[in-house]
């Protein structure tokens, strides 16, 4: 059975991506490593991706490779230099950024891209993974992310169906959700939109079956 290690950096990660395994792929066997420190931490420091935060993402590879993990993939999105170094220290299994996959699908539609995350940092990291041809149009679901905390879902996903109006006012042709914690507002952007919408779960879940297959 193929061992897949997912961590996280939100907590609000974790369902959505082991949802999407239960519907896609429950053969895989799954081990979860939640350290919701690190997104606190890079929102308060102002140190950004420093020394520190690269040998924390390295310590969480490391003991899942020890485990017998098969495949990495970060759920974090606003950690990409982390995961490149993780990457590039465990070349012999797929270790995948959360956005790779879902950022190819974006690139190869040929059409204007809106970016939508709820972590303001996303929105300074994640644009760097697409060509710069092919730049996204990015918006913040303001109070997204705080509504998710307190357990207010619907507020969630009204919040996120707002920003992706914005993105479709500006021109913006498919709405590609930046965190595995939105992926939950999938059908409320679709509804409020009408537009196609890409989600970082469904289209990691397909590279690593595809990597792996």
């Amino acid at each position: 059975m193929t061992r897949i290690a997912l961590i996280h950096a939100l907590a609000h990660s974790v369902a959505p991506i082991n949802d999407a395994f239960e519907r896609s792929w429950p053969q895989a066997q799954r081990m979860n490593l939640l350290d919701d420190s690190l997104s606190a931490d890079l929102a308060q420091s102002g140190r950004g991706l420093d020394a520190a935060m690269h040998e924390r993402f390295r310590v969480l590879a490391d003991y899942a490779v020890a485990t017998g993990a098969e495949a990495i993939l970060f759920t974090c999105s606003a950690f990409g230099p982390c995961i490149e170094a993780v990457a590039a220290r465990h070349s012999r299994i797929p270790v995948l950024k959360p956005n790779e996959a879902m950022v190819d699908m974006a690139v190869r539609s040929g059409s204007k891209v809106g970016l939508l995350a709820s972590f303001e940092p996303t929105l300074r990291s994640m644009p760097a993974e697409f060509p710069l041809e092919a730049q996204p149009v990015t918006a913040l679901a303001e109070g997204a992310l705080d509504a998710l905390n307190r357990g207010d879902t619907a507020g969630h996903d009204e919040a996120a169906a707002r920003a992706a109006l914005g993105l479709r006012e500006r021109g913006c042709e498919v709405i590609a959700l930046a965190q595995f914690s939105l992926a939950r507002a999938a059908d409320a952007v679709k509804a409020a939109t009408g537009l196609p919408v890409l989600t970082t779960v469904d289209s990691a879940i397909q590279e690593l079956q595809r990597r792996l297959s």
